[in-house]
């Protein structure tokens, strides 16, 4: 099982707790096979592996959108299944305290203008018309999104739609922030400004928790990472560090490619961690 502790006054009792945890899609396509986990308060944790490894699966559990087929997933303690959503009280305390950014931000932005999709979720969930207001203007300052406010999600760019995503999220200021990908598809300065904002001191406090294959980011954002291999289970844990300086633990998990590049007359092969940025360098 894999233990995540972070500091001593987190280790009692996990937010998240997942025992021998296993799901498919139609139940015909293997997503996890037996992942165990404990995610604890305050701690950053990035979950690393290629494509098709189950690293949004995994997320998806966490925020209570699919279900486990087999074994227990627990948000503090209780169990998180069709039935615990249906209790209408402990659904909207779950989606004030955890907040989820979609790999693809469409999902998040289906109203007429941004500032519509930014407090539809607090308006949904009962939060007071000058409470919103405050939360609203802050939102803005720390994404600098007040010229797109007016504006429809299709007239927005790839980077735009990710920080009206992001805002719609933060606004509801959740404990835990989970976030899928989250420089997937953007130029160097917008991811640049996405990974500020994981590691600004606004969110020290918070349990952030990100899926990614983009392993320059992750010893920024991380002090836990957790490396997931192709049958859907979580093969090996520890400090960012750790997991970055080993070279046969990427290679074999799909995390690094080779690349050749010339050099006046001569050809060079080099091992990279994998990483999006390169088709944009």
């Amino acid at each position: 099982m894999v233990n995540i502790y972070g500091s001593i006054d987190n280790m009692h009792t996990p937010l998240f707790s997942l025992k021998d945890v296993w799901f498919s899609y139609l139940g015909k396509i293997p997503a996890l096979s037996g992942v165990d986990i404990d995610i604890y308060p305050g701690q950053k944790v990035s979950l690393v592996g290629a494509n098709g490894s189950g690293k949004s699966t995994l997320l998806h559990l966490l925020d209570g959108l699919i279900f486990a087929d087999r074994g227990s997933v627990s948000f503090l303690a209780k169990r998180l299944e069709a039935k615990a959503f249906a209790d209408e009280k402990f659904d909207r305390e779950f989606r004030r305290r955890v907040g989820f950014v979609f790999q693809n931000p469409d999902v998040q932005l289906f109203c007429p203008t941004v500032k519509e999709d930014i407090v539809f979720g607090p308006l949904h969930l009962g939060f007071e018309k000058n409470e919103i207001s405050r939360r609203l203007e802050k939102i803005i300052g720390i994404l600098d999104i007040g010229s797109l406010l007016d504006r429809s999600a299709h007239q927005l760019s790839v980077g735009e739609k990710r920080k009206v995503a992001i805002a719609s999220t933060l606004i509801i200021e959740p404990d835990i922030l989970i976030f899928d990908e989250p420089t997937a598809g953007l130029d160097p300065q917008t991811s640049r400004k996405i990974i500020d904002l994981l590691v600004d001191r606004s969110l020290e406090s918070r349990t952030v928790i990100t899926s990614t294959h983009d392993l320059h980011i992750v010893e920024e954002i991380s002090d836990v990472v957790c490396v997931l291999g192709q049958k859907g289970r979580i093969i090996r844990s520890g400090q960012p560090g750790s997991i970055l300086s080993d070279a046969d633990l990427l290679a074999e998990n799909n995390l690094a490619h080779i690349h050749s590049h010339r050099h006046k007359d001569k050809v060079h092969v080099h091992e990279h961690a994998h990483s999006e940025h390169h088709s944009q360098e």
